[in-house]
């Protein structure tokens, strides 16, 4: 999972940061709205997390270009600002969730698994692919009926592969989906992910073909 949290305050934010690292979801951080409009337009992001007070535009009027841009992904407004015409302003620009500083960081967590997991629940609430399924609530991969023994990072591919199939899915989105600015995965990386799901879908129909100088295709032989 990857987010893109808009935090003016350098503790508050290296706070986030570091919690969700050791929770396995990639945090790319930004101060203000303005480089933020621009990372939401070029980035598919799992979750944005943004602050009201920023510095020049503030958070709602990013909320509102946003969304004007049709950019969907998730929002949670993350604010010290606790009155009801701040929370009901929030979420009738179109933000999904609103907490209040100062909050516990296992409610954060809380929070965006229920927002990624609603968003995901609007395509589908899970994911097949011949014999192969992936319900996005459990976070579980089965196929032909047994559960998959996959790392986090691999059900994290497998998902992006089958939200893309029959498409290609370029191995660019699956860095950027993946990774974050500070620790960006390398392209042998992704690689490695791919060659381990290979050898976990072997003995199957399910095939990861490669598309060279493009990326990756789920295909049934």
């Amino acid at each position: 999972m990857r987010l893109l949290l808009v935090e003016d305050d350098a503790t508050v934010a290296s706070g986030i940061s570091e919690g969700l690292a050791r929770s396995g979801i990639a945090v790319d951080h930004l101060r203000a709205a303005e480089p933020a409009e621009s990372a939401l337009a070029l980035t598919s992001y799992d979750l944005a997390i943004i602050d009201i007070g920023l510095p020049g535009m503030d958070g709602l009027e990013l909320i509102r270009r946003v969304r004007r841009k049709g950019i969907m992904v998730p929002v949670l407004i993350l604010t010290a600002r606790d009155g009801l015409e701040d929370r009901v302003k929030g979420l009738d620009i179109g933000a999904d969730d609103y907490l209040v500083k100062p909050f516990l960081l296992p409610e954060l967590q809380a929070r965006i698994r229920a927002l990624v997991r609603r968003s995901q629940a609007s395509v589908s609430s899970g994911l097949e692919f011949g014999p192969l399924g992936l319900d996005l609530g459990l976070r579980m991969a089965t196929l032909n009926g047994t559960l998959l023994e996959l790392t986090g990072r691999e059900l994290d591919v497998l998902q992006h592969l089958m939200l893309a199939a029959p498409k290609v899915l370029s191995k660019q989105k699956l860095t950027e989906s993946l990774g974050c600015w500070e620790g960006e995965l390398s392209p042998n990386a992704i690689e490695i992910y791919i060659s381990r799901l290979r050898a976990k879908l072997a003995d199957s129909v399910v095939q990861i073909r490669t598309v060279r100088g493009i990326g990756y295709r789920l295909e049934l032989s």
